[in-house]
């Protein structure tokens, strides 16, 4: 068996590490995008906090992890309906996947043979329930970009060609990475993550040489490193678990809402998913430490992530946008 470096165990990276947590406790933030330096722990990141996360439940079989055996997709050829644990789902989206890889086409080879018409699911349909990941999501296809914008905005896949009619949920974390230096990520795709951050590789000694150390000893022995990590791993899932109970039960007063409109408007943010998002992103952090409600003090706590993405270019202000976000935050949080 494969493990995964311990989610707990990653260095540093605190503002990805809290990202990423708290998508797990509200998927309906919409997905962390991470800019930054090749290997500083991004897909490592992704692959731990899945492996963390409690198993879910599934049709044995099924192709798109359904719940229930009503959930089953009418073209899914089932045999079985015993409900199964298996681990949370993380597909990897690579930059040269076709669309018929991606959303799904008729099996050519069922087709020649036998001449029935099978759809064969792609990485939409694996994806669903879990985490979709792109490494270097700013050099992703316009074409692909759109098929993702379609599925993000609906939680459905739908294919209709070559005589198919497909419909199957996809409803998954997107998890982005990318390098700004290599091509910028198109506004469309940019808005539909809910979170943002910018990773660089630790300029500390003290800190490369924990990396360092951490890597060697897993690399070694990774059942028993992920053994000791265990138990951190385990505090950890409870915390989200318990966030998850509580991030719809948490009230949220109209000083909070008040906060929101008036951060995004002195920030120039466009549209409402700014709002929006933010207060998500509060409120699951708020009920992932355990607080009785939403405060400004969870606002100011996740204003970066959550806006510093959205912002207008300004080209006479040179200070990076999480900067900006945050002498803003001050300014308006008097």
């Amino acid at each position: 068996m494969r493990h995964a470096f311990p989610f707990s165990a990653i260095v540093g990276q605190d503002d990805m590490k809290r990202a990423m947590v708290l998508t797990a406790v509200d998927p309906g933030i919409g997905g962390v995008l991470v800019f930054g330096d090749r290997g500083t722990g991004k897909s490592t990141a992704v692959r731990g906090l899945a492996a963390l996360l409690p198993p879910i439940t599934a049709v044995e079989g099924c192709p798109v992890n359904s719940a229930q055996i009503e959930d089953i997709p009418d073209w899914a050829n089932v045999a079985k309906t015993d409900l199964v644990e298996k681990l949370t789902p993380v597909v990897d989206l690579p930059l040269g996947a076709t669309e018929d890889r991606v959303v799904g086409a008729l099996d050519i080879e069922r087709a020649l043979s036998n001449g029935e018409k099978v759809f064969e699911p792609g990485l939409l349909a694996r994806a669903n329930r879990g985490y979709l990941y792109i490494d270097e999501a700013n050099l992703l296809e316009d074409h692909i970009v759109d098929l993702l914008l379609d599925v993000a905005q609906s939680g459905e896949n739908v294919v209709e060609r070559e005589g198919l009619s497909i419909r199957h949920a996809a409803r998954f974390v997107l998890v982005g990475s990318g390098n700004p230096e290599e091509g910028e990520l198109r506004p469309q795709l940019l808005d539909r993550f809910g979170l943002s951050v910018e990773v660089t590789s630790p300029k500390d000694i003290d800190t490369r040489i924990e990396v360092i150390r951490r890597r060697d000893a897993f690399d070694k022995d990774p059942e028993g490193f992920v053994t000791q990590w265990a138990e951190a791993d385990a505090d950890l899932r409870v915390k989200i678990l318990a966030g998850r109970e509580r991030v719809a039960l948490l009230p949220t007063g109209d000083d909070v809402l008040r906060d929101c409109a008036n951060l995004c408007v002195a920030l120039g943010s466009d549209g409402l998913r700014g709002e929006l998002t933010l207060l998500r992103t509060a409120r699951a952090l708020a009920a992932f430490e355990g607080a009785e409600k939403v405060s400004r003090s969870h606002l100011r706590a996740i204003a970066p992530l959550a806006l510093s993405h959205r912002l207008r270019r300004d080209p006479l202000d040179e200070a990076g946008s999480s900067t900006r976000v945050t002498r803003t935050v001050e300014e308006v949080f008097l």
